[in-house]
């Protein structure tokens, strides 16, 4: 109750957590909000302005903005959600190997997330989607193995503390598995400093999927994105404005509602933060 008392009086943390909670709202249920298909063209009313039919207005092909904007996040998002969660797995449990057992397991699984931080994030996503071809799946593995190796130091860095602590000494003298002591002992230790980097990765994956989808190797047109969105108004800017502001502002506000809640957890969660 106390963590929650001290994440609410973060101002900027709980707005985080209301735009991130309605964001996730439009992408659970978009067929309730959204006024029309995203898929419905109405040639009559292409490049129609901000107006009380069409809030946001159309596009090129008379489809409705909102409509698009709010299955957008639903794509965005689920992207970034899914690439997030197979990096955060994958990532923990080569980061407690590591970490845990050392020696050649350790120098062999972080010199190859070396070699994955060598490369600027979005130019390595771009290479591995370039490989395997445009579309949801291969958008979200790539996406998953540009943060992977974060998730990875993340796990790693305590591990190598925490296996020389107390408790973990008790339990390899009474015989416990690697396995358990991993999962019971060392795995609870992590959860503050994964969530964190998790939320804050959040915000970088779904720049990463407008990034990719803008080039047209992400989500696969007609299917509304975020980033194909922008990318399709990029000529209508100078007469039709409202085709790139409004797509460009659902990333701004969703990167920040993600910056905001990580930031908000991580004062929470972090026991040198807390009063």
């Amino acid at each position: 109750m106390s963590a929650i008392l001290k994440f609410v009086r973060y101002r900027s943390a709980f707005v985080g957590s209301v735009i991130v909670a309605i964001y996730c709202c439009l992408a659970i249920f978009p067929g309730l909000v959204a006024p029309y298909s995203p898929l419905d063209q109405h040639p009559i009313d292409r490049l129609r302005p901000p107006n009380a039919t069409y809030w946001l207005g159309t596009d090129e092909f008379g489809r409705d903005q909102l409509s698009r904007i709010i299955y957008g996040a639903r794509n965005s998002m689920g992207i970034a959600l899914s690439s997030i969660a197979i990096a955060l797995f994958f990532g923990t449990v080569l980061g407690m190997i590591a970490g845990y057992f050392g020696g050649a397991a350790d120098s062999i699984i972080m010199r190859i997330m070396d070699m994955f931080f060598a490369f600027p994030s979005l130019l390595l996503a771009l290479f591995i989607v370039t490989a395997l071809g445009p579309g949801a799946g291969n958008t979200i593995l790539a996406i998953a193995l540009v943060y992977l190796p974060i998730f990875a130091r993340v796990a790693r860095a305590p591990v190598l503390t925490l296996k020389e602590r107390e408790f973990v000494q008790a339990a390899v003298l009474i015989g416990a598995r690697d396995s358990r002591i991993l999962v019971r002992h060392i795995l609870p230790n992590l959860l503050a400093p994964l969530i964190v980097t998790a939320t804050l990765a959040l915000s970088w994956a779904v720049l990463t999927e407008a990034g990719l989808s803008f080039l047209g190797l992400g989500t696969v047109p007609p299917n509304p994105s975020w980033g194909s969105m922008l990318s399709d108004s990029k000529t209508l800017m100078e007469f039709a404005p409202w085709t790139t502001i409004f797509p460009g502002l659902a990333i701004l506000f969703c990167v920040l509602g993600f910056n905001f809640l990580g930031d908000g957890l991580r004062d929470v969660l972090d026991p040198r933060i807390r009063a």
